[in-house]
């Protein structure tokens, strides 16, 4: 299976998901990483392994539309089989959704439902919870609204700063995603409406 990867920032779930390849822990190839921020260091990582990394700024283009429309471009000429978003800060249209026709998944740092959209963990602490934890899911055409894969708990502590809790939560989140794409590739996880199951579930 050829693997893209979207990624805005240092890029760390993207060297959890390079290097359980590397192992073969995952049956797939890493073909191409896009960001939308020219210094991201998930470039770099793409660029050390020698596989393609593009930059697509969004300023550079009319419209959200015309943007997509050349992410849909590049993912179809790298041949993409699945789409994985890591610390990816745009949110993909309904439309480009539809469009790109193979799976989407992404990473995020918390049990959703709970604490959807930007800074979760910031989130999680002024809620005032006990744990929380990242999700791997589905995306559709919501905001982290797709149907969940795996799960990981981390409990929160009184002491928690924002970066000590998304720190923790990092840990399991570089465990999690490769065991999702693992078991995506193997062909053993289907949706059954919003339910995902493992295929030696009824």
């Amino acid at each position: 299976m050829r693997l893209a990867v979207l990624a805005s920032g240092r890029g760390s779930n993207l060297q959890a998901i390079l290097d359980a390849c590397r192992q073969g822990k995952i049956k797939a190839q890493v073909v191409l990483v896009v960001s939308d921020q020219c210094k991201a260091f998930a470039l770099k990582r793409a660029e050390r392994e020698k596989i393609p990394a593009v930059c697509l700024l969004p300023e550079d283009f009319s419209a959200v539309k015309a943007y997509e429309k050349k992410l849909l471009t590049i993912i179809k000429d790298y041949q993409v089989d699945c789409l994985l978003l890591a610390g990816f800060m745009r949110i993909l249209s309904a439309e480009f959704m539809e469009k790109v026709a193979i799976p989407v998944l992404n990473i995020h740092p918390s049990l959703l439902p709970a604490f959807p959209g930007l800074r979760a963990q910031k989130q999680a602490l002024d809620y005032g919870v006990r744990y929380s934890g990242c999700t791997v899911h589905f995306v559709d055409a919501g905001v982290d609204t797709g149907p969940i894969i795996l799960q990981a708990v981390v409990p929160v502590y009184p002491d928690d700063s924002e970066e000590s809790l998304a720190a923790r939560i990092l840990r399991e989140e570089h465990r999690l995603y490769p065991r999702a794409v693992q078991l995506l590739v193997e062909g053993k996880i289907y949706c059954k409406g919003r339910q995902v199951l493992f295929s030696e579930e009824d």
